[in-house]
């Protein structure tokens, strides 16, 4: 499965909705790809989003779609 994770930077500021990224990672479920990430980057994790159907497609054809992969 492929979720869209939000996040922050850093985790020694306030979340700021106009400062969240985003970055696509493939995992079994959502506690598998907040664990990827959280194990391999300093990164605020505000939301986790499974992609699926219509809404993988759009993000595949409208966002910078790129699966972020960690060793």
């Amino acid at each position: 499965m492929i979720f869209k994770v939000y996040y922050q930077k850093t985790k020694e500021r306030n979340p700021k909705r106009e400062q969240t990224l985003s970055l696509y990672v493939e995992a079994d479920d959502a506690v598998q790809a907040r664990i990827k990430v959280e194990d391999n980057t300093p990164f605020n994790i505000e939301h986790v989003q499974e992609l699926v159907g219509n809404h993988l497609e759009y993000e595949k054809e409208h966002a910078d779609f790129v699966l972020t992969e960690f060793n």
